[in-house]
């Protein structure tokens, strides 16, 4: 289990209800663009490495981990958040990361990485395929894919099945970090259903895009369903970025200032 530090100061007025745990991001991370393989050394990728070290403080004990990344509703950029968070953990010395696309309804992660449809997570947890069979490299130095799989009818039956944990134990068995990408919270139950089974929950929010009782009422179903929610990541913050503050950029070719 993932453990969350809370300063007894720490100000909740930010996070208005959330979880404090917080970082910070700007409108176009939420774009279908990969700022850890296209702009490695750019802000945005740097956002991403903040991240990922926050969450790797929280597991101080360096035990392999399941995180789920999930969001209330869609359009709050989950899938990319997912992406490049599996990314900036596959940077890290000796860590090797699997991506598993659970979004059984509406599937990005094979999309965005630019990989054909095949075989995956729905073929493994009906029994039609082994893990070792669908798994493939993701296109990303230490990082692999379980897609989402062949269509399903019925993702939330699916998914409720007892192979789940034992394929997320046989993947904490080869793996350091196991990030999930699901379906959003308020739609469907196979957000609570994953959050339950996992170590982690991160709750994507995109500021002045997501309503605040949506983001606690998507906060509130992962917690009764036995998530445990390490906080939120919250984009779209206006002005915290080097096109609207120049101070934020740091290129290494870029003439010295007093």
């Amino acid at each position: 289990m993932f453990r969350r530090k809370k300063p007894a100061d720490e100000d909740p007025a930010p996070s208005q209800g959330l979880p404090d745990d917080m970082v910070v991001v700007v409108d176009r991370s939420l774009s279908p663009y990969l700022v850890l393989f296209h702009e490695p050394a750019g802000f945005r990728a740097e956002q991403m490495r903040s991240l990922r070290n926050r969450l790797a403080t929280m597991n101080p004990d360096g035990e392999p981990k399941t995180l789920v990344v999930t969001s209330a509703v869609r359009g709050e950029g989950k899938s990319i958040t997912a992406i490049n968070l599996a990314m900036a953990f596959a940077e890290l010395e000796r860590h090797k990361v699997v991506l598993v696309d659970a979004d059984l309804r509406r599937p990005a992660c094979e999309k965005y990485l630019h990989l054909n449809p095949g075989p995956g997570l729905s073929d493994v947890l009906r029994g039609d395929a082994t893990v070792d069979r669908v798994l493939r490299p993701a296109g990303y130095r230490n990082l692999m894919l379980l897609g989402a799989g062949t269509r399903v009818d019925n993702p939330a039956e699916v998914l409720a099945a007892s192979r789940l944990d034992e394929l997320f134990q046989r993947l904490k068995e080869r793996y350091q970090y196991i990030v999930v990408d699901t379906p959003p919270v308020l739609p469907s139950t196979d957000a609570g259903v994953l959050a339950a089974r996992a170590d982690g929950t991160l709750l994507v929010v995109r500021l002045e895009k997501s309503l605040k009782k949506q983001s606690k009422d998507a906060l509130r179903v992962l917690q009764d369903m036995g998530g445990n929610v390490l906080g939120t990541f919250v984009s779209e913050l206006r002005g915290v970025d080097p096109d609207h503050d120049p101070r934020l950029a740091y290129e290494p070719d870029a003439p010295e200032e007093d």
